[in-house]
């Protein structure tokens, strides 16, 4: 069963670390955990999860943090290729742009180049790889805002006081019926076609992607997940787990726990990122600065 694991302080090799703690309290500060399980039925997993720190204090204004969470279509050729593909694509994306530039500009930017980089992978790949294609959410984190960034039916989540609030829509059929009032939420989720995806990366060659904005508060926990999680626990059950843990990474053990008993049918990917401090900026002209 696979399984992993890896928060600010330790290192991809497992090597501790000391986390990077800004010399100003003032500064953005975050913490995270994430997990991912194959489920109980699955052979392998194809969700794929990745993440890029700021390495000194100047990287935290002028990048942030971003995370990514990518589920590989399932029934579909080498699905967990195409995760990995459009998540290393993301995220090296990101540690190579010049740095300033807003989130919400850069993040579906990148969006569209792993796209391509899916494309690209499927090309490569030949037959084997025909019908390559995956879910992704993204959300960058910077002063005090959390840009998210989404394609298919992996989710964000907000959890504040004790409550969740979804910060994504599902890219599936039934989704977009339901915004057209076609048919009621309670339909929606009860389709047939509510797994079956609207839109996903290396389906064609341009992508709409989904970006959205938000202010976030110290304590605030950002939870992205694969359908896996969020289609066998309801968002307040998230929203309760994460509340009543001790610290994150025992949190996304009992959110897998949780999936696998209720369902355990898909892998089950979480990502979940406690804002520890923010820091207080405004705009003008596109370019932040400083409130006292």
């Amino acid at each position: 069963m696979f399984r992993s694991y890896q928060s600010l302080f330790r290192r991809t090799d497992g090597s501790a670390v000391r986390g990077l703690r800004p010399p100003q309290s003032s500064m953005l500060d975050v913490e995270f955990a994430q997990l991912s399980d194959r489920g109980r039925v699955r052979e392998h997993n194809e969700d794929y999860l990745g993440y890029s720190l700021p390495q000194t204090p100047a990287e935290v204004r002028s990048h942030g943090w971003l995370f990514a969470l990518a589920d590989g279509v399932g029934g579909q050729a080498q699905g967990e290729v195409a995760s990995r593909a459009a998540v290393e694509s993301l995220i090296a994306g990101f540690r190579a742009s010049a740095g300033g530039e807003l989130h919400t500009a850069l993040l579906p930017r990148l969006v569209q180049d792993a796209n391509a980089h899916v494309c690209e992978t499927e090309s490569a790949a030949g037959p084997g790889g025909a019908g390559m294609s995956t879910t992704l959410v993204a959300c960058g984190v910077r002063f005090n805002r959390a840009v998210v960034a989404h394609v298919g039916d992996s989710r964000c989540y907000l959890l504040r006081s004790g409550r969740s609030t979804a910060l994504t829509r599902d890219h599936t059929i039934a989704s977009e019926q339901a915004s057209l009032g076609l048919l009621s939420a309670r339909e929606a989720a009860e389709a047939t076609t509510r797994h079956v995806l609207s839109r996903s990366l290396g389906s064609n060659l341009f992508v709409n992607v989904e970006t959205s904005d938000h202010q976030v508060l110290r304590g605030d926990v950002l939870l992205l997940c694969s359908d896996g999680l969020h289609g066998a626990v309801t968002a307040s059950d998230m929203a309760h787990t994460v509340s009543h843990s001790t610290d994150l990474k025992s949190a996304a053990e009992r959110l897998i726990a949780l999936a696998n008993e209720r369902d355990g049918g898909d892998n089950i990917s979480v990502q979940l990122i406690r804002v520890r401090e923010v820091e207080r900026v405004g705009m003008y002209r596109g370019r932040p600065y400083k409130l006292r």
